[in-house]
């Protein structure tokens, strides 16, 4: 009998210590599984523009003990780490506009689960942080989609994951035509933003590279523009010289000072505009005209960040990568800084590249010019001069 009770005491620590160091696993990090991977929007023709999201489909993580969802996917914690950023300090009176297209009926109550989830202080309509309107200011919303609303999901959770002090202005305009959207823009200008993220894109043509270029240019506000997630080759509008183009990076973490690595982003846009002329502050050789892209951020499906999403039964949490992340991310740190009302935003990064973290790996596809569409030293095309190491640079 003793030496069965032995064998039972024995196997009883054993199962204890099984079940225990499973749920410490559990609790440690997100279930990697194999994902499938698609855009959010479709191609779309000349003179529109796609959102530039794309949805990350894998089976999220079960909490151990009382079956709710830990999103998979970085958070605010993650984001503001890797950036060296001042997060919960900074962008008091800054207020982010995000432009996007359609309506998403549900965007304040799904944010507000978002920025309860990670801790972030409410930013609602009742308490002045939210606001919402049509592309001409008002409360005429227009119809939804079964894209658009996912993607103003992203870029509000996102923009406050970066600057969860700022106030948000959501935009939504009637379609995704460039006239609409950069109607939509301009309203953003006369409401007061002082930072307009957008994240979509569309081919860039002589008609709607001169047609559409005034609605991106307003000196005194930082725009910030996608650079694209069809790999090398470049969209408006981040290919207009006044705007911030934004590539994007895989971000892991890593066990050197920074605690993280970078390499280019295989999807992210890069190259040479067709029509656009190049800026003063822009000075590499490879392209006689506007080179894209400026600076970078985290879009690799791979590295994807988490979201709150219900519409259309949607499903709640959700991971998302794509340039989409890139541009509130640039934009939440141009608010953070603070000083676009006193700067060229977009030339501003020029002069302090110092305060960037350079890529120097990863391509996004092949090219005559190997910076061009290759990580290097200095500025390339696809993360531009690099991702934000604070914001000094901004």
């Amino acid at each position: 009998m003793k030496k069965v009770s032995v064998f039972l005491g024995l196997t009883i620590l054993i199962l204890l210590a099984s079940i225990a160091t499973r749920r410490t696993v559990l609790y440690a990090a997100p279930v990697q599984r194999t994902s499938v991977q698609e855009d959010v929007c479709a191609k779309v023709p000349r003179g529109y523009a796609r959102c530039l999201a794309v949805l990350v489909r894998s089976q999220q993580q079960l909490h151990p003990l009382n079956g709710h969802i830990v999103p998979a996917g970085y958070g605010p914690a993650e984001l503001q780490n890797a950036y060296k950023l001042p997060s919960a300090t900074a962008g008091v009176g800054q207020t982010i506009a995000i432009v996007d297209a359609y309506d998403n009926p549900v965007a304040e109550s799904d944010l507000a689960v978002y920025r309860a989830q990670y801790h972030l202080p409410p930013c609602t309509t009742a308490n002045g942080c939210f606001k919402k309107v049509d592309q001409n200011g008002g409360n005429s919303y227009p119809i939804t989609d079964t894209a658009w609303p996912m993607e103003i999901a992203l870029d509000l959770d996102i923009a406050s994951a970066i600057c969860p002090n700022c106030h948000l202005l959501l935009v939504e305009a009637n379609s995704a035509s460039f006239a609409n959207l950069g109607h939509a823009v301009e309203t953003a200008v006369r409401l007061k933003a002082t930072v307009i993220s957008n994240s979509y894109g569309g081919y860039e043509n002589w008609a709607d590279a001169i047609l559409y270029a005034h609605y991106y240019s307003h000196p005194g506000i930082a725009i910030t523009a996608s650079a694209g997630d069809n790999g090398y080759g470049v969209e408006l509008p981040a290919a207009y010289n006044t705007v911030t183009a934004v590539g994007g990076t895989a971000l892991t973490p890593a066990s050197n000072a920074r605690g993280w690595s970078e390499t280019v982003w295989n999807g992210t846009g890069s190259g040479c505009s067709t029509y656009i002329n190049k800026p003063s502050w822009q000075i590499d050789t490879g392209c006689k005209k506007r080179t894209v892209a400026d600076v970078a951020a985290v879009a690799d499906t791979n590295t994807a960040v988490a979201a709150y999403y219900s519409y259309n039964n949607a499903g709640g949490w959700i991971k998302l990568g794509g340039t989409s992340v890139s541009a509130p991310i640039i934009a939440g740190v141009y608010a953070l800084a603070g000083n676009s009302a006193r700067i060229n935003a977009a030339a501003y990064p020029y002069a302090h590249s110092y305060a960037l973290n350079v890529v120097t790996s990863g391509s996004n596809g092949a090219c005559a010019v190997p910076y061009l569409c290759s990580g290097v030293n200095g500025y390339n095309g696809p993360t531009g001069l690099g991702t934000p190491n604070g914001v000094d640079a901004f």
